[in-house]
């Protein structure tokens, strides 16, 4: 009896022992790719997301960062995460408006002329109504929609000072319509491939040209495989951070909160980067040899204003200048 009396309690007092020495909750984590690398704005404002999430909640929420496409392209991304997988990326929001057609507006062209006009409809509350909507519509959450990755310029084997100039010109962009039909509408034929691709398809000549961000262009080294950057500036890159549903759903609503707003934080600390080391980048492009042109954007502005309307985005397009004032 003595024995057992002993052995019971050295086991409570071992359970008592590993209690203490072992968290009182389980992690959990997030895991997070982009298809950038990790000097980008984007990957910059990821990793201190990640710490500043891991402090805020004690550890209770992990973050694991991937970058330069180590998760897939964007779109392979998504679909791993709607399919239950924890995934999440930062991703133009226009791959989302297959499911929720009104988020289309935030790569619309020539809607937005400064990160801070993107930033504030990013957070109206009409813009979250259409994020609270994504969720039913394709177990995606948004935690934020304010991570801007700069303007997007065409990039060229040869000078463009009109749209006619591009006719017949295979030019690499996002698959979503709004960006499609935007590249159609300024005289290029849009050409969607993987970004990771973008480099030996330009190379290879299987494109005839691109287009992209400051940062994107020298961080990807496009300026090795074309000759001209037109700063048509035709689409201001404003991106969300999305994960998956069920993995969002794991963490309580204490620390949601809080990751919701760090991402939102953070999102506009990666802005900060994008808006400053685009100009370093962009010198950097100029100084590599690659011809940097301003161009009348007239003309371009007249071609593409009929995407609005082709796409059923006038409305949105009203309420967007609504919430900015103008």
């Amino acid at each position: 009896m003595n024995s057992t009396i002993k052995t019971l309690g050295l086991c409570v007092a071992v359970a008592a022992s590993l209690s203490m020495s072992l968290p009182a909750f389980a992690a959990t984590t997030l895991r997070i790719g982009t298809v950038l690398a990790p000097d980008d704005p984007m990957g910059q404002g990821l990793e201190k997301f990640k710490t500043d999430v891991e402090a805020a909640t004690n550890g209770e929420v992990l973050v694991q960062v991937f970058h330069n496409s180590q998760l897939g392209d964007t779109t392979e991304m998504i679909d791993q995460a709607r399919a239950g997988a924890n995934v999440g990326t930062v991703t133009d929001v226009a791959r989302l408006s297959s499911f929720v057609p009104s988020l289309a507006i935030m790569s619309a062209p020539f809607l937005f002329d400064t990160y801070d006009q993107a930033d504030q409809f990013a957070l109206s509350d009409e813009y979250l109504a259409w994020g609270e909507e994504l969720k039913e519509a394709s177990g995606l959450v948004m935690l934020a929609s304010n991570w801007y990755q700069g303007a997007r310029h065409a990039l060229t084997q040869k000078p463009i000072s009109v749209p006619a100039d591009l006719a017949g010109v295979r030019m690499r962009t996002i698959g979503a319509p709004i960006w499609i039909e935007t590249i159609r509408a300024m005289g290029a034929e849009p050409t969607p491939i993987a970004w990771g691709e973008v480099y030996s398809a330009l190379q290879l000549g299987s494109i005839d040209a691109a287009e992209a961000q400051p940062t994107a262009i020298w961080g990807a080294k496009l300026h090795e495989v074309i000759s001209n950057v037109t700063l048509t500036g035709h689409i201001q890159l404003v991106t969300a951070l999305v994960v998956s549903a069920e993995s969002w759903d794991q963490i309580s609503t204490e620390h949601q909160a809080i990751v919701r707003d760090l991402a939102v934080e953070n999102g506009r600390f990666a802005s900060g980067l994008t808006i400053e080391l685009g100009e370093e980048a962009m010198a950097n492009v100029a100084a590599s040899g690659v011809t940097i042109s301003e161009v009348d954007l007239a003309p371009f502005k007249q071609a593409v204003a009929g995407v609005y309307g082709l796409l059923e985005l006038e409305a949105e397009a009203a309420l967007v200048n609504q919430v900015l004032g103008r």
